[in-house]
């Protein structure tokens, strides 16, 4: 059964859905917005804080917030019931983010061999090379989920210009801490793989560490910046740890 809720955002919006046997997927809308993106984060805070009995874990993708639970302690009816009435306590579209967020400064080289579509994204956007790099540089993103790769973030939303298409063809290879873009928004790749998004910056940040207690370095709700540095102060960072010179501070 489908439970359903009428919203501004328009249709029947945010909607309640079954996903197998003991997932409930929780969507605000059916395409990426800062509102549904806000929604969807701090709805799982909310569910988390919950604590209900039965639950197993929680989780969010760009839009929606998934729920997998026990069905047979918490049988699906009740499960919906319990969602339902949490949904409609709030304007979740215009709910706080969840507290514990960060923001990051992630050092990087722009351009250059290391980033070689930067003059081609740059010519998409409608951008010189240096605008594109004040652009890229200087606008903070949110980290909206984590997916495809472990630890990888989608990041954003960037200013309309950067609303460029991915390319037609992949990319071979591109590495380990890539700063890629396309459809207004950053991905930073925390593995070295194929992709159609655009290379134009590179950083020496590693994001997956399962050797951890917190393999995943960024989280959902997190902010980023993506601060120019030259090429030796690159090499540098890359030199000094895993870190490679990012830092970050609580966001209060």
């Amino acid at each position: 059964m489908t439970l359903t809720t009428a919203t501004a955002q328009g249709g029947d919006w945010p909607c309640i859905r079954t996903v197998g046997f003991d997932g409930i997927l929780i969507s605000f809308a059916d395409r990426l917005s800062e509102p549904a993106n806000r929604a969807a984060l701090a709805f799982r805070a909310a569910v988390e804080r919950e604590s209900w009995s039965g639950v197993a874990e929680s989780s969010t993708s760009l839009v929606s917030c998934f729920v997998r639970f026990d069905p047979l302690g918490l049988p699906h009816a009740e499960m919906q019931s319990k969602l339902a009435t949490l949904l409609s306590a709030r304007d979740w579209y215009g709910a706080d983010m969840p507290e514990g967020r960060r923001l990051w400064r992630i050092p990087t080289v722009y351009g250059s061999d290391l980033a070689p579509q930067l003059g081609e994204a740059a010519q998409a956007a409608g951008l010189s090379e240096a605008d594109a790099v004040r652009s890229l540089s200087t606008t903070k993103v949110r980290v909206q989920t984590i997916g495809f790769a472990p630890g990888q973030p989608y990041l954003g939303e960037l200013p309309d210009c950067w609303d460029i298409p991915r390319q037609q063809a992949l990319t071979a290879r591109i590495p380990e801490g890539a700063l890629t873009v396309a459809i207004r928004q950053m991905v930073l790749f925390s593995v070295s793989t194929p992709t159609g998004w655009r290379h134009v910056g590179q950083t020496a940040i590693r994001l997956f560490r399962p050797e951890s207690d917190a393999p995943f370095v960024l989280r959902p709700g997190d902010e980023v910046l993506f601060p120019v540095v030259g090429r030796d102060a690159y090499e540098n960072l890359a030199a000094s740890g895993p870190d490679g010179g990012a830092t970050c501070e609580a966001i209060r």
